[in-house]
């Protein structure tokens, strides 16, 4: 890039007072890896995460880290740009973790903890992983998951693996005897994770060699064949994503006292990007492990008094609806965002009421390495916007030619920038597919954008049901279902939803019929995870075709 990174970042968008730390990464060509150990040597003696009440500071992250490099590279023999696996929930391991794979030029594939063996060993085989790290809870899954998989060492991992002991003991014993959490599993040659560490710590030190643009990360994503797909995001993809947040919410926040709260699950890209956010500026974040469990993230914002929020609808509703969240102090939160779904006007209006504070929503996707539009933090935005273009990132409304449409009129939005996935792994004609020519990337989402440049979405992807800020694809499920001896034909769409904003609808024709839905519910159960669940189950004669045979969603919605 010629110029400096943020050069045309929108002026009510820019703030110039905040260390622009990522931008100047951005500029000078760095990778992840050496961001990441920079922020950790100069910000050494601070708390850099927190979990369950245990802390690692940015020094023991630094080191644990090395260690788990040295034992990737040297341990286990693994060359440069081999795949690893990370399926664990927000724990204190997931930084560490994720640090060492990056430091030792290795990709990182991160795994969704609640997969079906089936949707893991979908993303193993695809991703061509050597290796993977999963908590021994989902132990089980990935032992069924791994046979047709390039898996060659499983390192396993405990909750209680990074705090003090007797407390470890304590949380692992609970977890596994008392709350029955540890289903039985056997993953022969499985390595524990301490002693991952402990092996890697005899090792010689590994120095990243990579360049800004090698391949930093494979992020899944939902593919219109039924199966995810791994979008292909380089190192200067990330950064410049991170440095985009830094012009547009730099100086909201103080890294020297604020706390930043990540509920979100990091294998997701926002989460994700927050926590290298948090990370490179030297934020103490908190890792919220179950955001689902409503009283104890009441809890932990009760002790941490955040200055930063981040979830979807259905979170900032499910606190507003509990009673003890009137309680909490929450006068020292500055910025809380919304991504994933569109915001829903109760919702804002309600949390405004409750804490003073506007919820800030933003627009973009995992082939975006996250946002590439969010409204203003500190002035009024329009009713329903998903805000203004991020720092460089370039935004086109096109029709189905690739023509830019007329201003004022809905189209397509594409975008470009360096925050921009490279493509799909090992999947040529999907990455064809996904851009228009002079790179730009086509989101499948119709908007339109009005005088002051807001962007409004007005539909999404014609098929794609979005559950709580999570795509759903109807033919994953449809194919699912098939499987099942009783059903003949099968059709998904998405409904309305208060709680999720959509929800997937079930249309069946009966094979066998003595089919019920509580069969087809205990199918799905066993194949699809919780949010890919069907929340209505229809039956019908027929679904309605086309003249070649192809089912009518349209009709059925």
């Amino acid at each position: 890039m010629e110029k400096p990174f943020g050069q045309n970042v929108p002026s009510v968008l820019a703030q110039p007072t905040f260390p622009n730390i990522a931008t100047q990464a951005f500029d000078a060509g760095l990778t992840l890896p050496q961001l990441l150990v920079n922020a950790c040597e100069l910000n050494a003696d601070r708390t850099a995460v927190s979990n369950l009440g245990c802390r690692l500071s940015f020094n023991e992250i630094n080191r644990l880290s090395a260690d788990f490099a040295a034992y990737l590279r040297h341990g286990l023999g693994l060359a440069p740009g081999e795949r690893v696996a990370i399926m664990l929930p927000n724990l204190l391991q997931y930084p560490v973790a994720l640090l060492g794979v990056l430091r030792a030029d290795l990709v990182a594939v991160l795994v969704n903890p609640l997969y079906t063996a089936r949707e893991l060993r979908h993303q193993l085989a695809d991703s061509g992983a050597s290796v993977l790290v999963v908590l021994e809870n989902f132990g089980a899954v990935a032992a069924e998951a791994l046979p047709g998989t390039a898996v060659r060492q499983v390192i396993t991992t405990r909750v209680g693996d990074h705090l003090p002991w007797p407390k470890s003991l304590v949380v692992n014993t609970v977890l596994k005897h008392v709350k029955k959490m540890v289903p039985a599993f056997s993953i022969a040659g499985a390595v524990r994770w301490p002693a991952a560490l402990a092996a890697g710590a005899k090792q010689p030190r590994v120095f990243s060699q990579a360049q800004a643009s090698d391949t930093a990360q494979l992020q899944y994503t939902g593919g219109t064949t039924g199966l995810s797909k791994g979008a292909v995001l380089p190192h200067s993809a990330l950064i410049a994503n991170v440095a985009a947040a830094e012009q547009c919410f730099g100086y909201a926040m103080d890294p020297a006292t604020d706390v930043i709260v990540i509920c979100l699950p990091i294998y997701h890209i926002a989460a994700y990007t927050n926590l290298v956010f948090t990370l490179v500026h030297g934020y103490h974040a908190v890792l919220v492990s179950n955001p689902r469990d409503i009283p104890g993230l009441i809890k932990t914002l009760a002790e941490e008094k955040p200055a930063f929020f981040s979830g979807v609808n259905t979170l900032y509703d499910a606190l507003m609806n509990h009673p003890d969240f009137a309680k909490l102090d929450l006068s020292g939160l500055k910025l809380c965002l919304q991504g994933g779904t569109a915001l829903r006007r109760a919702t804002a209006e309600r949390w405004k009421q409750l804490t003073g504070k506007d919820v800030v929503e933003g627009y973009g996707l995992s082939e975006t390495s996250a946002a590439i539009t969010y409204n203003r933090w500190n002035a009024p935005n329009p009713v329903g916007s998903i805000g203004l273009a991020l720092a460089e990132v370039e935004i086109s409304l096109r029709d189905e030619q690739g023509n830019e449409v007329a201003p004022g009129e809905p189209g397509e939005l594409c975008a470009r920038g360096p925050q921009m996935t490279t493509g799909y792994w090992n999947q040529p004609q999907e990455t064809r597919d996904a851009f228009f020519a002079g790179g730009w990337f086509r989101t499948g989402d119709i908007a339109r954008m009005d005088e002051q440049g807001y962007y409004f979405l007005l539909d999404r992807r014609k098929d794609m049901i979005l559950v709580s800020g999570f795509n759903v694809f109807p033919n994953e499920i449809e194919d699912v279902v098939a499987l099942h001896p009783g059903v003949l034909e099968a059709a998904v769409v998405g409904v309305p939803d208060q709680k999720c904003g959509e929800a997937v609808r079930l249309v069946v024709v009966r094979r066998d019929p003595a089919l019920t839905e509580a069969d087809l519910r205990a199918h799905c159960r066993q194949h699809l995870t919780g949010y890919k669940q069907p929340k209505v189950v229809e039956f019908r004669d027929s679904l309605p075709k086309s003249a070649v045979g192809k089912i009518l969603r349209r009709e059925l919605r």
